[in-house]
């Protein structure tokens, strides 16, 4: 006998829970703000309606169906089911936190807060759970197909992202490294620089626009659903001993950009979750390109 669907409600801590969790209670949250000229009302009243839209969204889910909830932090110890229907209560960006966790179920985004959320992600209201579950679990709706980026370490460590990867220092200081195209005749150059970010469409939206945009949007950012990715490195340092001509490019479906570390910790992590990243060291390579897996997003 097959298994009832699950619905997987994924949000995150308010800013207003974690203000009471850090001064104790309503009132001392409330008094360390107002020492600062502001109001706690208004993070409150933000705190109330994502209650109220998680409250609703759980209400529109059948009553024969399984239901679950996963806080972001603890995204990396869920264990996710192929029959899943993942329901992303909140802000475009946990939608990102979610879909390196996933293998191809369907992902509702739901916006707690429209005109604060851009709503590139989360694109539905709490009122329409109902209709898109029955659809999502039907195979009815209609989904959008985005393109992933991955790293992948010579010792088989795998990263994936929605928006991008970032590899560098772990701190502020300066990544040493060797980077070069695999298609490109085997060109290396040796960097020193604040990093390397690697973005997808998606990623064009966010902080891969904000990169793009300083170097003069002389390349053309791909859409969420092509298999094309975008590469900058960031504030490159010219010397003796390392060069800035490979500062930015694209990579196609195919193409693998290859990073050589050359200093005692470097780190790689997408989607701005540090706290999931893979660590690297002395001579290790990684190779990032686009993703083979792509995240299933109810349009």
């Amino acid at each position: 006998m097959s298994l009832a669907p699950r619905v997987v409600l994924v949000h995150r801590t308010t800013e207003y829970e974690e203000l009471v969790a850090r001064h104790g209670t309503h009132g001392q949250a409330a008094f360390f703000l107002s020492s600062r000229g502001r109001d706690i009302e208004e993070i409150a009243e933000r705190h109330r309606r994502t209650r109220q839209a998680l409250t609703e969204v759980a209400s529109a889910v059948p009553l024969t169906w399984r239901q679950a909830r996963v806080e972001r932090a603890d995204l990396d110890r869920f264990l996710f089911a192929p029959e899943d229907v993942v329901v992303v209560v909140g802000q475009d960006g946990l939608v990102a936190n979610v879909a390196k966790y996933l293998a191809g179920q369907p992902v509702v985004g739901i916006d707690t807060d429209p005109g604060r959320n851009p709503g590139v992600l989360v694109r539905h209201r709490p009122a329409d759970a109902g209709a898109l579950l029955a659809a999502a679990q039907s195979a009815r709706a209609t989904c959008d197909e985005l393109a992933m980026v991955e790293a992948v370490t010579d010792d088989a460590q795998r990263l994936v992202a929605l928006n991008e990867i970032y590899l560098g220092a772990a701190g502020h200081q300066t990544a040493r490294y060797r980077l070069g195209l695999e298609d490109d005749g085997g060109v290396v150059e040796a960097q020193a620089s604040s990093g390397v970010i690697i973005g997808t469409g998606t990623g064009a939206t966010g902080w891969i626009r904000s990169v793009w945009q300083e170097r003069g949007g002389r390349l053309r950012l791909p859409s969420p659903t092509e298999e094309r990715l975008v590469w900058f490195v960031r504030e490159a340092w010219p010397s003796p001993a390392t060069g800035t001509s490979l500062v930015a490019g694209e990579l196609a479906a195919a193409a693998r950009l290859r990073v050589t570390v050359e200093s005692e910790r470097l780190v790689a992590f997408g989607d701005g979750m540090e706290t999931d990243a893979v660590e690297l060291t002395w001579g290790q390579t990684v190779r990032v390109g686009v993703c083979r897996d792509r995240l299933r997003l109810v349009g």
